[in-house]
């Protein structure tokens, strides 16, 4: 008896070791050197990328996955392509689209040749497993090489080149997050976004000199950066004159940016844009770079988007936790049926051309604020969606209603009588006229489950901000505010799952959540 009672004593302080262990939060440190030149002839991209990869997992890791999302737009096969074609409501046009792939991998680990396998589904040839020579030890870290060609599609989904303009967005060879519940080595979709490891980036863009360029983190060429704030100061300051244009030399030039403690690296170049530029001082003293780059036109609406940028940027500082990178950038892009923008870490693209100025500044405070609900909190935006798009519609939905009275969703159809309400008075109005909207299915659910575009937009996006606004009512909003700022300063820079956001919550708001939180698993209107 005494030798098993021994035993089983040691057995439970093992496994209760272990279970500590388990528990103990961790994530993976992937840091990126980037070297990429643009063919603007040819509409693609040739480079080579450095990933420096730290195992700081308590396993042994013996092949890392890896998104090579651009041949998710090789042919009509891919999960990318399925997904849209199957979506009844979806607004993708693929009638007369050019197709795009990666190419010239070879992958090398320390120096030596990598074996690759590829992915069991034939329709996932936008993933591919690096095998590690050997066992990548907890704790360890490794240096990861390939060259890598990227033929880019006409513009679609996020990604792709159009009359001049090119997208390069989810462009270069990316390993694929590998948390405690595992590898997430996912297609890239239309529908449902991204889940990225976090790690910094030095990035040198080389394409033709005539070219601006907007992009992830900071950019290190002093005289192109202090060209691009001499003329967007002058253009953001006579907004009612002949703006003044970007003059590039002959030739190639090459640009570097550093970004740090980021979860993606996306650029976008275009020729004869117009640049705005200001600066936004925030209540710590921290001066923030405000670019903003649009489509020279007469009569645009961009002409107070670098007011915009500034005003969403200092809002959700306001509300959630200030914004902790140095620069916020929104470029102008080409129409896209299915989508008004779309964020990447410090810059947004914006896609929405007939847009009225009430509807553009909601676009870009959304996108802007993904800088928070996914950039600095880094969710799993494929298996919770409404983590990330959800939360940030809220704040939209609020930001658009303090400052206009308006709000996205119903756009121009808001009686004017309406707008002379008191703020709490025209969101109560605004929100039970949501809540007639058929919203049947339940949140928290993976984004490929949804059975169209549509429903996903609606559950994602409004049911979730409905579910928010009702804990506002609860709690009032600046207890709610409270409550988003403790968890931001809890989970920025790392991967909250809902039971993170639901503990924090439940800490900073000092009850029970149980109530609010299993409506998300609940079918039916709220």
């Amino acid at each position: 008896m005494k030798y098993i009672f021994s035993t089983i004593v040691i057995w439970c302080s093992v496994l209760f070791v272990y279970g500590q262990d388990s528990n103990t939060y961790w994530q993976q440190d992937v840091d990126y050197t980037i070297n990429v030149t643009l063919d603007d002839k040819a509409n693609a991209l040739k480079g080579n990328i450095s990933i420096q990869y730290k195992n700081n997992s308590p396993e042994t890791l013996n092949y890392i996955w890896f998104h090579i999302w651009p041949n998710a737009y090789k042919h009509d096969s891919t999960a990318l392509f399925q997904q849209i074609k199957t979506d009844p409501t979806s607004q993708e046009d693929l009638s007369s689209i050019t197709y795009g792939y990666i190419d010239g991998l070879n992958f090398k680990l320390n120096g030596k040749a990598a074996k690759t396998e590829p992915h069991s589904n034939p329709q996932y040839i936008d993933i591919i497993k690096v095998v590690l020579p050997k066992g990548l030890k907890p704790g360890e870290s490794t240096n990861i090489q390939t060259d890598f060609y990227v033929k880019l599609p006409s513009y679609f989904s996020r990604s792709g080149y159009a009359d001049g303009q090119f997208m390069a967005t989810q462009w270069y060879p990316k390993p694929a997050v590998f948390d405690k519940k595992g590898w997430h080595e996912f297609p890239y979709l239309s529908m449902g976004e991204y889940y990225s490891e976090y790690g910094n980036f030095k990035v040198n863009i080389t394409l033709p000199g005539e070219y601006v360029v907007g992009a992830t983190g900071v950019l290190q060429n002093e005289d192109e950066r202090e060209q691009y704030k001499k003329i967007g100061t002058f253009n953001a300051t006579y907004r009612d004159t002949v703006p003044q244009l970007y003059q590039g030399k002959p030739g190639n030039k090459t640009l570097t940016y550093i970004a740090k403690n980021v979860p993606d690296f996306a650029w976008f170049a275009e020729k004869n844009v117009v640049i705005q530029y200001d600066t936004l001082v925030l209540p710590s003293g921290k001066t923030v770079d405000v670019f903003t780059y649009y489509k020279n036109k007469p009569e645009t609406i961009w002409k107070n988007s670098v007011d915009y940028a500034k005003d969403a940027t200092r809002f959700y500082s306001m509300a959630i936790g200030e914004y902790e990178y140095p620069t916020v950038q929104v470029f102008e892009g080409p129409k896209n049926n299915s989508s008004g923008g779309m964020e990447y870490p410090m810059i947004t693209l914006i896609t929405v051309p007939g847009a009225s100025k009430e509807y553009l500044d909601g676009v870009i405070a959304h996108e802007i604020g993904h800088n928070w609900f996914m950039s600095m909190l880094g969710s799993n935006e494929r298996e919770h969606t409404w983590q990330d798009e959800g939360l940030n519609t809220y704040y939209q939905f609020r930001y658009e209603a303090e400052k206009h009275r308006y709000n996205s969703i119903f756009g121009d159809q808001i009686p004017p009588e309406l707008k002379k309400l008191p703020l709490n008075q025209f969101q109560s109005l605004l929100y039970n006229a949501m809540k007639q909207i058929p919203m049947t299915q339940v949140i928290d659910q993976p984004a490929a489950n949804f059975k169209s575009s549509e429903e996903y937009g609606i559950i994602s996006y409004i049911k979730t901000a409905v579910w928010v606004y009702e804990m506002e009512k609860r709690f009032g909003k600046d207890q709610l505010d409270a409550a988003f700022q403790q968890y931001f300063k809890e989970w920025r820079h790392k991967h909250p799952q809902p039971e993170d956001l639901k503990a924090s919550f439940e800490k900073s708001l000092g009850t029970n959540l149980d109530e609010f939180f299993d409506k998300l698993k609940t079918e039916g209107n709220l």
